[in-house]
């Protein structure tokens, strides 16, 4: 497809579509987390990541060829995507859907925390700061609700790590060399550095295999085809084509529909602060994303 210089039908279709796509996925790791030990889970999808990738680069005429000076980057790009799904597993593993997808659909806001300093032509506006406030009155409520008995402050920060580790990758992506590397190759520095880490650190993290069921290995292989690397490089295809404003507005429907999806298919309680949470995230998100209007 040509690009775009707006978003139409099929992009907003495609973007909404995603957005229940990650929220789904949350519903799955919580899922797996039954059948492997979370961390062991993680580094497991990286690795299946590496070949599926390995695979679809090799049948597009990807070359792993990436530029001596993105390598740094990259590196770093991928402790941290190891670092985030450490977090995020096991986070889901302490506490429900619904308050980790709140606190880690946050990551915008650290984003533009961080590229209001580090990006001269990225700095806050009146709009973007609204949303901003919003949204980290969203996270804190999140934090301070503990009505709920399936709270768990541990998860609760885990969840916000996580966040802040995906905000470091976005973050390694805009303003370093990584920014002149394809998006395949930039998703294959994150799974391939990642999944040592992740593997080797969970031996300290329990046991590798809990009560491992068909359910368990068929939602493992659901992140590792439909999110980790296929998901991800339709993602990136998606912003290849629209603009990169246009695709980040969409950003906030990814926690609704998590919260939704964890009522829905896990019975999990949602309290009314975690919703009042979930608006004013959602709220600061799209604002935070927007861009005014030119003439």
């Amino acid at each position: 497809m040509e690009k775009k210089s707006h978003m139409d039908a099929f992009g907003a279709a495609a973007l909404i579509a995603f957005a229940l796509h990650l929220a789904f996925n949350q519903v799955v790791i919580k899922l797996t987390n039954g059948g492997f030990g979370p961390v062991f889970a993680a580094g497991l999808r990286s690795a299946g990541a590496v070949i599926v990738l390995l695979i679809w680069m090799r049948l597009r005429g990807v070359t792993l060829n990436v530029p001596r000076e993105a390598l740094p980057a990259g590196i770093l790009s991928g402790c941290l995507f190891g670092l985030e799904f450490m977090c995020l597993f096991t986070a889901l593993d302490f506490t429900t859907v619904s308050r980790a997808s709140v606190i880690f659909y946050s990551m915008p806001v650290w984003l533009a925390i961080a590229s209001h300093f580090l990006i001269p032509s990225d700095r806050m506006t009146g709009l973007r700061s609204i949303g901003l406030v919003l949204a980290m009155g969203g996270v804190a409520l999140a934090l301070l609700d503990r009505s709920d008995a399936t709270a768990s402050l541990t998860g609760d920060i885990l969840a916000l790590i996580s966040a802040i580790c995906w905000a470091g990758i976005a973050l390694c992506v805009k303003i370093t060399p990584l920014s002149t590397v394809p998006p395949a190759q930039q998703l294959m520095f994150q799974v391939l550095v990642s999944a040592p880490i992740l593997l080797v650190a969970a031996a300290f993290f329990g046991d590798f295999i809990r009560d491992l069921q068909p359910i368990h290995i068929a939602g493992l292989l659901f992140q590792i085809i439909a999110v980790a690397s296929l998901g991800f490089l339709a993602w990136f295809w998606l912003m290849s084509i629209y603009p990169a404003s246009s695709v980040a507005s969409f950003s906030f429907l990814s926690p609704v529909f998590a919260v939704i999806l964890g009522w829905l298919l896990l019975n999990e309680d949602v309290g009314p602060k975690v919703w009042a949470a979930l608006v004013l995230v959602a709220a600061g998100i799209y604002l935070i994303n927007r861009r005014p209007k030119t003439a």
